[in-house]
């Protein structure tokens, strides 16, 4: 999977979706979080890793392609990129700023005041504000898990209170819009009084986000997550879960499967299988 990764880099460094596909920045970062250990891919990895940091726009944020030039949710795996690496500099530290700065467009006056005359289609609470996928738009599961995860690894390094305090109301935000069943659903877990069914990749995503979080709430989460991770025949799910569970301390082998042109998946499998993560 590694050499199939470093095969299918393309000229300017990054990766696409597929293979021979324009380069985006989701793709490109999984592809270096799962090369950045190997010593045999170096070259492939600093060409990749030229390329992101490129991509950082002036106010912190990172574009999500290069003809796109507009912050995105992607940046939180930039700054795990650089977490993982050790490297806290200059570009780190305006992308952890950048992403404090962003917040659920539910979390303002109107949208409370109208909220106030909306309970009955969702049931959420708007003060507790996630990440958004793109600035200025509602608060989703999956972008505020890992935004909680990119800024756990900033704490590490940065002591200041404001990001601590924004990681407790995420973690709050995401145990409030847990489904019934104890796992995720994309956004909400209620929706015109009905309850909405929780799915295998946005479950990891949000168990991977409330890695190191101490409470006993996660218990029946990660009962669930397990179940999922046996039952599942889908090869992104059961990487997702099987990195979540590895991070939150439960044994999880990723087991075989055929080789994909997807290079997220395979990336993210290489992820899995060399507990990147936990």
């Amino acid at each position: 999977r590694l050499n199939c990764l470093s095969e299918c880099q393309n000229r300017d460094g990054g990766w696409g979706y597929l293979p021979g596909k324009e380069t985006w920045l989701e793709p490109t970062v999984y592809a270096l979080l799962a090369l950045h250990a190997s010593a045999a891919h170096a070259e492939a990895f600093e060409r990749g890793w030229r390329l992101m940091r490129a991509w950082q726009l002036p106010q912190g944020a990172w574009k999500p392609a290069r003809r796109v030039d507009e912050p995105h949710w992607s940046t939180a795996l930039c700054i795990t990129l650089h977490g993982i690496r050790g490297i806290y500099d200059d570009s780190f530290r305006r992308g952890v700023s950048w992403l404090l700065g962003v917040r659920g467009a539910e979390d303002n006056f109107g949208a409370r005041i109208a909220y106030h005359f909306t309970r009955s289609v969702v049931d959420l609470e708007p003060a507790l504000a996630g990440w958004p996928w793109l600035p200025d738009t509602s608060s989703w599961v999956e972008p505020t898990a890992h935004a909680m995860f990119a800024l756990k690894m900033a704490a590490k390094q940065d002591g200041r209170v404001e990001l601590r305090k924004r990681i407790t109301l995420a973690e709050r935000m995401l145990f409030e819009r847990r489904c019934r069943d104890s796992g995720w659903n994309y956004g909400n877990r209620n929706v015109y009084g009905v309850d909405l069914v929780s799915y295998p990749e946005t479950t990891a995503i949000a168990l991977l986000g409330l890695k190191g979080t101490r409470s006993t709430q996660l218990h029946k989460s990660l009962e669930l997550a397990s179940r999922m991770h046996d039952e599942t025949r889908s090869p992104l799910a059961k990487a997702w879960l099987t990195i979540a569970l590895q991070a939150n301390g439960v044994a999880a082998p990723l087991g075989d499967s055929a080789l994909t042109p997807d290079i997220g998946l395979t990336a993210l499998q290489v992820l899995a299988a060399n507990r990147v993560f936990g």
